[in-house]
C-alpha cells in the first residue's frame, strides 16, 4: 500500500475539513484531476490506481494516532478526532478513466469535509505509481540513500549557510513514501533549520511539528456561492471564528495577490500571522505586502511570509536575501526535497475543486482559481472570464 495510515495527509486537510463542519456541513463538492504535463496513461497503470484506491477503504484512525493527534494537533478540537476515528474512505466515489489520448481523468464527490481528504493521497498514490512503473528504479531505502544524501548535504549546507527556515510540503508529488522519509530522518539529524513536515503521519512517526493552514479551496468554495470580490475577506474571517489566533497564515493568491490586499483590512493584517505566497514573482509579492503592512503603521518585520511556489534551495536562499531586515520568511519546499533524483523528472500533477453548491437545495457553481501565473488558472472559459470581469482583471 502506499498510503497506510488515515493521518498520511496534509495538515491542512484536517483544518480545513473541521471548518468545513462548523460553518458548511451541507456543502458538497467535486474534485478533478489536471495533469500539466499531459501525460500518457496505460491500463495497466489504471488497474494499479484501483487496487490502491480500494486500500484506503481499509484505513482508519489508529488509537495511538488519536492519543498523538488530541496532544499535538490541540487547536483542532477532541471531537474532531473522535469523529475520524469513524471516517473511511469510499473508492467507489472516485470515478477514474482514461480518454482517447490516454490522459488520465480522476473526480471524486462528497460532502466537502470529507471530499477534501482525497486530494493528497490521490496524488501520491499516482506519482508513486508512474514511476514505479515508468521504471524509475531507486525502489529501496539503500538505493534512495545513496542517491539522495548527497543532495540533501548541498541543500541543508544552504538552508544552514543562510539561516533558511524550512519544512517539507512534498507528499503529494514525491517519488515513493520512502523518499520523504529519507528526506525527514536526513533533515531532522543535519539540519537545524528544518522545521517540520506537512505530511501528519511522517510528523507523527519521526517527532515533527505539522504544519499547514489552509488551500486555494477554501476561496475557491467561498468565491462559488457568494462573490469572488469578497471571497478572501469572507474566509479570513470565519477561520479567525474557527481556530481563534491559531493557524494565522492566509494564502492569497487564488485570485491574485491584488484583489487579496484589497480585502487584506487592518484588522486582518494585525490578527494573522503572516500570509503565504504560492505563484508569481516572489519579490515583487513580498514588496506588495511589506507595503500593505506601512500603509497600516504595522511593523513587516512583526510579520511572516511563507514561499511555497516550486522553490529549490539557492531560490529560497535569494529570496530570504532580498528581504533580509524588511520582513521575517519561512519556505515551504515540496518536490525538490521529496522528488531531487538523477534521471527522474518529477510530476506536475494537482486535483482542484471542480465544482460545488452549499447545501443540496443550491445549484452547483463551478470553482475558479486564477492565481498570479495567467496559465495555472483552473475553471471552465466561461467562469475564468467572469471572474476576471468582476475582479478588473485584465
Amino acid at each position: 500500500m502506499v498510503i497506510n495510515s488515515i493521518l498520511e495527509n496534509d495538515l491542512y486537510k484536517f483544518s480545513m475539513s473541521y471548518y468545513y463542519q462548523v460553518h458548511y456541513p451541507n456543502a458538497w463538492g467535486t474534485f478533478t484531476f489536471h495533469d500539466r504535463n499531459n501525460t500518457q496513461y496505460s491500463e495497466e497503470f489504471v488497474a494499479a490506481l484501483r487496487e490502491e484506491l480500494a486500500s484506503l477503504a481499509t484505513l482508519s484512525l489508529q488509537p495511538e494516532e488519536f492519543d498523538w493527534a488530541v496532544r499535538t494537533i490541540h487547536y483542532i478540537p477532541r471531537c474532531y478526532w473522535e469523529w475520524l476515528l469513524y471516517f473511511r474512505f469510499e473508492p467507489a466515489k472516485v470515478n477514474i478513466w482514461l480518454d482517447e489520448e490516454r490522459h488520465l481523468h480522476i473526480e471524486v464527490s462528497d460532502l466537502l469535509y470529507k471530499v477534501t481528504f482525497y486530494e493528497i493521497p490521490i496524488l501520491a498514490i499516482v506519482s508513486e505509481l508512474y514511476h514505479k512503473l515508468s521504471g524509475d528504479g531507486y525502489q529501496t531505502r539503500a538505493e534512495l540513500v545513496d542517491a539522495m544524501t548527497p543532495r540533501l548535504a548541498e541543500k541543508a549546507e544552504i538552508a544552514r549557510k543562510h539561516n533558511l527556515y524550512f519544512a517539507d510540503f512534498g507528499m503529494r508529488r514525491r517519488f515513493n513514501t520512502l523518499s520523504e522519509e529519507v528526506v525527514l530522518e536526513y533533515m531532522k539529524a543535519h539540519c537545524p533549520t528544518f522545521t517540520g513536515t506537512s505530511t501528519v503521519a511522517l510528523a507523527m512517526k519521526y517527532g515533527l511539528r505539522p504544519i499547514g493552514t489552509m488551500a486555494h479551496e477554501c476561496f475557491m468554495f467561498q468565491a462559488a456561492v457568494h462573490t469572488p470580490k469578497e471571497a478572501n475577506y469572507e474566509v479570513m474571517e470565519r477561520w479567525v471564528e474557527v481556530y481563534d489566533g491559531n493557524l494565522g497564515t492566509v494564502l492569497t493568491d487564488t485570485y491574485t495577490v491584488d484583489t487579496f490586499l484589497r480585502n487584506f483590512s487592518m484588522k486582518l493584517a494585525k490578527l494573522y500571522d503572516g500570509v503565504r505566497h504560492d505563484s508569481g514573482d516572489p519579490k515583487e509579492f513580498g514588496d506588495k505586502i511589506i507595503e500593505k503592512y506601512k500603509s497600516y503603521g504595522i511593523d513587516p518585520m512583526s510579520k511572516t511570509i511563507v514561499f511555497s511556489d516550486g522553490l529549490d534551495f539557492p531560490a529560497a536562499a535569494a529570496i530570504k536575501e532580498y528581504f533580509a531586515g524588511r520582513i521575517k520568511v519561512t519556505f515551504g519546499i515540496g518536490t525538490n526535497l521529496t522528488c531531487d533524483l538523477p534521471d527522474v523528472r518529477p510530476m506536475n500533477i494537482v486535483m482542484k475543486l471542480k465544482e460545488c453548491r452549499i447545501n443540496e437545495r443550491q445549484p452547483l457553481y463551478g470553482c475558479v482559481k486564477l492565481s498570479d501565473v495567467p496559465g495555472k488558472a483552473i475553471g471552465t472559459p466561461a467562469d475564468i472570464a467572469n471572474y476576471k470581469y468582476q475582479l478588473g482583471i485584465e
